[in-house]
């Protein structure tokens, strides 16, 4: 991954959706459709998404990398993100259903170590 000569100052955001049982796909799609369009709106960088392989969290987990230019612009950013007409509406349209998460978002805020690959 090359890194901008403000890489230092970048942080980086480790988050874990688990979902309910059989709400995994609409997640997925809720993405796909919408979420990483509208996190980039609003200057949230999506990194890289992955879907665990392990027989207790491949049907209801996701796990991803995001990135802000600070801590304080990931604030700024999420504060904006969730209040977006858009994101409200798909968020409320994905869940006619159902709700999808099982519980609250894991989330990791990160800056990356001076020996990291790439910096």
């Amino acid at each position: 991954m090359a890194q901008s000569k403000d890489a230092g100052s970048r942080i980086y955001e480790l988050r874990t959706y688990t979902t309910l049982p059989g709400r995994l796909p609409a997640l997925n799609k809720r993405f796909a459709d919408y979420t990483i369009r509208l996190f980039a709106r609003h200057g949230i960088k999506s990194e890289t998404y992955w879907i665990p392989t392990d027989d207790a969290r491949k049907d209801n987990t996701l796990i991803y990398v995001l990135s802000h230019d600070s801590q304080e612009a990931a604030d700024k950013n999420w504060k904006e993100f969730q209040a977006d007409p858009e994101w409200i509406k798909a968020r409320e349209a994905s869940e006619a259903d159902g709700k999808i998460l099982a519980k609250p978002p894991e989330r990791v805020f990160m800056k990356m170590t001076d020996y990291s690959p790439g910096k």
